[in-house]
């Protein structure tokens, strides 16, 4: 059983979040606050597992609640917050901060937005649960998560190997969920400004995404933008899918360039890692490299195979690095993965792969 505790300044937000908890197999509701001085002093005699908060609150606002709990008692913590640009960007501060999770809370309609994202604030909790908060500087928020689970033919309709166009250009996928934010910042910031061209799927909701390429591009040699309709793959440029949209590459003439594409959700997520592994699968073929990192679920793991098997080189992160061992894991079963290496050795392999030395199983 998950303990779980609730702190936002909005009756209407602690009642509806605590039904739906409340009526969650495996999640235990044991308190809310309407700000965290409420909050810590409630807390102390019955700690939970995960703590479910708001950013902007009275008395204490939530980034400085997270430095504190951080610092003296680490907790996985899943922000509910607006979708506003303002907002947006302090998500993106809780992430540095330790926020394991960021969902999206609906401004308009309420009481009916939250019944409705009932399995998003559900499934963010139980990856949150599952965290190794020794792994945990930032991270990342809850993907978009459904009920059904449709794979990437509803998006990109399987085809066979005859028909992949291989680009003769490197070019580097990565995708990630829970922890994901702390590790790309560990990787994209060790990169040089000519590294070849990356396309990233981090599983965020709809407009997170590019406060979380700015506050990239603000620290990074290379430029990291949130991916926009057309936008060309070229050396020293990341494109982050956008939250909301799947994240494809396609192959037109010389150049290899995004598309955004609408649909459902894909092994439950939008972006779907899925997706974009199997564009590059086609795009890239053995030119490809395919890196699958922390998150919770098995989003990515089929994708990553279509791309093994069709030469290109597959990396998987180790499980000791990982905030949650999900996706990775279900990459290495699937034999999808021709190396595990640790967080720290990704940007190497990726500058030994952009430089033809890293060798292939």
């Amino acid at each position: 059983m998950i303990n779980i505790f609730i702190i936002d300044d909005s009756a209407t937000v602690r009642k509806v979040l605590g039904d739906l908890v409340s009526n969650a197999p495996g999640l235990n509701l044991i308190g809310v606050a309407q700000d965290p001085i409420f909050a810590l002093k409630r807390m102390q005699s019955n700690w939970p597992d995960v703590i479910v908060s708001d950013i902007e609150m009275p008395r204490m606002d939530g980034i400085s609640f997270l430095k504190k709990i951080m610092r003296e008692r680490p907790t996985p913590v899943v922000v509910c917050s607006t979708l506003t640009q303002a907002d947006s960007a302090l998500s993106i501060k809780a992430l540095e901060h330790g926020a394991v999770e960021v969902i999206a809370k609906p401004k308009m309609n309420l009481m009916e937005g939250l019944n409705d994202s009932a399995k998003v604030l559900i499934d963010a909790v139980k990856a949150a649960s599952q965290a190794n908060m020794k792994r945990v500087k930032t991270s990342a928020p809850s993907a978009v998560r459904v009920d059904s689970n449709l794979n990437a033919d509803v998006i990109n309709p399987n085809g066979s190997p005859d028909r992949v166009a291989t680009s003769m250009c490197r070019a580097v996928a990565i995708g990630t969920s829970t922890g994901g934010p702390q590790a790309l910042e560990s990787i994209l910031t060790r990169l040089p400004a000519d590294t070849p061209a990356i396309a990233v799927v981090q599983h965020m909701p709809e407009k997170f995404t590019r406060a979380f390429a700015e506050r990239l591009d603000s620290i990074c040699q290379v430029r990291v933008k949130e991916a926009a309709q057309d936008d060309v793959m070229q050396s020293g440029l990341v494109l982050i899918a956008p939250g909301g949209h799947h994240l494809a590459i396609e192959q037109r003439g010389a150049q290899s360039i995004a598309v955004i594409k609408q649909g459902p959700p894909v092994s439950r997520h939008k972006p779907s890692v899925d997706v974009l592994f199997r564009s590059f699968a086609r795009a890239y073929g053995k030119q490809a490299l395919g890196i699958i990192m922390t998150g919770m679920g098995d989003d990515g793991a089929n994708g990553l195979k279509e791309m093994h098997d069709l030469g290109s080189i597959t990396l998987a992160q180790n499980k000791a690095t990982c905030v949650v061992y999900g996706m990775p894991a279900v990459a290495v079963s699937k034999g999808a993965v021709d190396q595990v290496v640790s967080l720290d050795h990704i940007a190497a392999k990726i500058m030994q792969y952009s430089q033809g030395q890293l060798p292939r199983p």
